[in-house]
């Protein structure tokens, strides 16, 4: 006699690829929850962090350790206990495994063992960080952690260069600088926004193009995580308007706009109206004054 099973649950041995929250607990989906209550074991980047979470929920579970450093061993170990009829979440230290995290080769082996692996999605930093940026969003780059050494940076930057779609970075703080220098260099005074620490406590979004915020960056320079978003080369959508709607209004009504629209102070907004209409910084102070006047 065989037992039955409900339409949708996944059959014994299954892999659970669990996203967890970036920052915020509350973010924790219930389905992960359950799912991190119901299976066998937690394999997890760092075993402190995950405990610190499953603890927060009351949840008490075998965890195994799985990281970069470990997973050509630990993947196969995995793997046997799920042939062996396990179920196993796979989470990281914050977000979706695979994602710029280990995952992907305990992932790839069990769908060649043909075991059964579910997605539980949740919070993505750099999701949210696009939803909230202002950028035009329609189709995105991912391009997840750039190479620290800066040739290999300045080459991934180089393969960049023609992209027409808004791009999402990783990056550390104590890297930022050099890589807005090498960006600023490479694909231009573009648009862009540094989204850190996306659904903590110290949430905050620096809006504006990479010279601004280069200079603003060494200024106050930005601690925790970072989320670095590049907009298309000519600056569109929310930073401008189509060209014939942002040149036929009057310059401090466009002005105005990008204020709002950017976040961002007047001094900043008159340079980019000034970029839009190929004008330099002093004659759109000049227009500015005069529709003013008017």
């Amino acid at each position: 006699m065989t037992a039955k099973t409900k339409p949708n649950e996944a059959p014994a041995g299954c892999l659970y690829v669990v996203a967890t929250p970036i920052g915020n607990l509350e973010d924790i989906t219930l389905r992960a929850l359950r799912v991190l209550k119901e299976v066998d074991a937690i394999a997890c980047e760092d075993t402190r962090e995950t405990l610190k979470l499953i603890s927060h929920f009351e949840i008490q579970k075998r965890l195994v350790s799985y990281h970069e450093h470990n997973e050509m061993t630990r993947a196969p170990e995995i793997v046997i206990e799920l042939e062996q009829g396990a179920k196993v979440a796979l989470v990281s230290d914050a977000g979706t495994p695979s994602i710029s995290d280990p995952g992907h080769r305990l992932v790839a082996l069990c769908l060649r063992h043909g075991i059964k692996v579910v997605p539980v999605p949740g919070a993505s930093a750099f999701v949210a960080a696009l939803a909230a940026s202002g950028m035009p969003i329609e189709e995105f780059v991912f391009a997840g952690f750039l190479p620290s050494r800066q040739s290999e940076r300045r080459k991934a930057l180089r393969t960049l260069a023609a992209e027409p779609r808004t791009v999402a970075i990783y990056e550390a703080p104590h890297r930022l600088v050099d890589t807005l220098e090498d960006a600023l260099e490479i694909l231009g005074n573009r648009p862009a926004v540094i989204a850190r620490e996306v659904t903590k406590i110290y949430e905050e979004f620096r809006r504006g193009h990479l010279e601004d915020l280069l200079e603003d960056v060494r200024k106050k320079p930005p601690r925790g995580e970072i989320t670095l978003l590049l907009g298309p080369p000519d600056g569109h959508a929310q930073y401008t308007v189509a060209a014939n709607g942002a040149n036929a209004m009057p310059l401090a009504r466009r002005v105005a706009q990008i204020e709002r629209e950017c976040q961002v102070d007047q001094k900043k907004a008159l340079k980019q109206a000034a970029r839009e209409r190929g004008l330099t910084r002093r004659e759109a102070y000049k227009q500015l004054l005069v529709t003013r006047d008017e």
